[in-house]
């Protein structure tokens, strides 16, 4: 059979198109990732991989519930850890007010049947983290959230994926996708990205052939999905987000959890290898087009202060590096996931505006069975696309 006949082509090679076209292909899919650059080039390459229940948004709690049980049991999946480590999750507040939201909210959840989160005092914080502020009164915990390595999940998500009969072709660009009986035609140009932007075994997989026709599409296109979800007929409104990152010199081990503050902008963390790093979501400069982003140095200065009015012990340690990735923002702040509009045969997986990487297996999961078995029992109904567009139409794109 000619390696270029596939089921599914998936248009993205982020943790969202991996994940999807590494279940697709186990569950006996031939599968082929177009990259327009390189896996993880933009917001999976940028993400600080937490790994989060807490806080979310009721439309997309339930997945994230279900995604967490898969998270720990990760290495069942891509045959490797990840790096994840469930240190817990924390909310912290520092004025009453705020803790009187938070105990709202963990009340309102324990009424709906929920437990993920819990209330602690301001001595069990300290307990649990004991470098933070003593002006802090208490906070919301998730016990079993944490944060992953976001290089090593790529890494083994690419390598499980490719292992499983996955083709990934980088330096693909799509140009246009258009309706061929009940498949899907695919113009793709493989000269828009020179061969220095790419290395070693990438630059063997560029694409050889400028169409490719499929029967399913999947659209993880990231900050471009919204390009590629009109080349189908669906209209869906995005804007961009840069979300930018602070990482310090290594430095002793100083805090286990995942740390936020209630009504401010810092997520703060220890990685295994001493570095802080500080995000939050400060937002950068975007450029779609040149498909970059520029660091914003005074905004970032709030997540620097956030940090130092909770931990007052960095105050002096020294900044190694800044960055912002691309990625794509919803009108609600919730992702799309599930079937197109006007395609049959097309879905989307994007728009996390900045908390994707926890929903990685559980996406790649629903999308497997809505191509496969055609419907799924996973909890993606509050995420149709349908809720964004101007004009839903149940037409068909001609």
């Amino acid at each position: 059979m000619s390696s270029d006949v596939f089921d599914v082509a998936v248009i993205g090679g982020g943790l969202h198109g991996l994940s999807a076209a590494l279940q697709l292909s186990r569950a006996g899919k031939r599968v082929v990732v177009l990259e327009r650059a390189w896996v993880g080039r933009h917001a999976s390459g940028a993400s600080a991989a937490g790994v989060r229940t807490l806080n979310r948004d009721m439309g997309e709690l339930d997945l994230a519930l279900e995604s967490m049980e898969m998270w720990h049991n990760i290495g069942l999946l891509v045959g490797d850890d990840c790096g994840f480590n469930a240190h817990g999750q924390i909310c912290v507040a520092e004025h009453p007010d705020s803790l009187s939201k938070l105990e709202e909210r963990v009340s309102r959840l324990r009424g709906l049947g929920y437990t993920h989160e819990a209330i602690i005092d301001a001595r069990e914080l300290r307990r649990r983290v004991p470098a933070i502020s003593p002006h802090c009164i208490g906070a919301s915990i998730a016990p079993d959230n944490g944060a992953a390595d976001p290089h090593r999940t790529l890494a083994a998500f690419r390598r499980s994926a490719q292992a499983a009969g996955v083709v990934i072709r980088e330096g693909c660009d799509v140009r246009r996708i258009e309706q061929r009986g009940q498949d899907w035609s695919i113009e793709m140009d493989s000269a828009a990205v020179t061969d220095s932007a790419l290395s070693g075994s990438q630059a063997h997989d560029r694409a050889p052939t400028s169409t490719l026709v499929v029967p399913f599409v999947v659209n993880a296109a990231g900050a471009w999905s919204g390009r590629i979800a009109a080349m189908v007929g669906d209209d869906i409104p995005l804007d961009t987000k840069a979300s930018m990152m602070i990482v310090s010199e290594r430095l002793a081990p100083m805090i286990e959890p995942v740390v936020s503050i209630m009504g401010r902008s810092l997520s703060f963390k220890q990685s295994d290898q001493g570095t802080l790093v500080i995000g939050g979501g400060l937002q950068g400069i975007p450029d779609l087009d040149a498909e970059t982003s520029a660091v914003r140095m005074g905004v970032l200065s709030k997540g620097a202060r956030a940090a130092t009015d909770l931990f007052p012990c960095v105050r002096d340690i020294r900044i190694v590096r800044v960055w912002s990735g691309l990625e794509a923002k919803t009108e609600d702040m919730l992702p799309v996931v599930g079937a197109a509009v006007n395609a049959p045969g097309v879905f989307h997986a994007f728009g996390y505006s900045g908390h994707g990487f926890q929903l990685v297996p559980v996406v790649g999961a629903a999308l497997t069975d809505l191509i496969v078995s055609g419907s799924t029992r996973r909890a993606i109904g509050a995420l149709n696309a349908q809720r964004l567009m101007a004009t839903p139409s149940a037409e068909v794109a001609a």
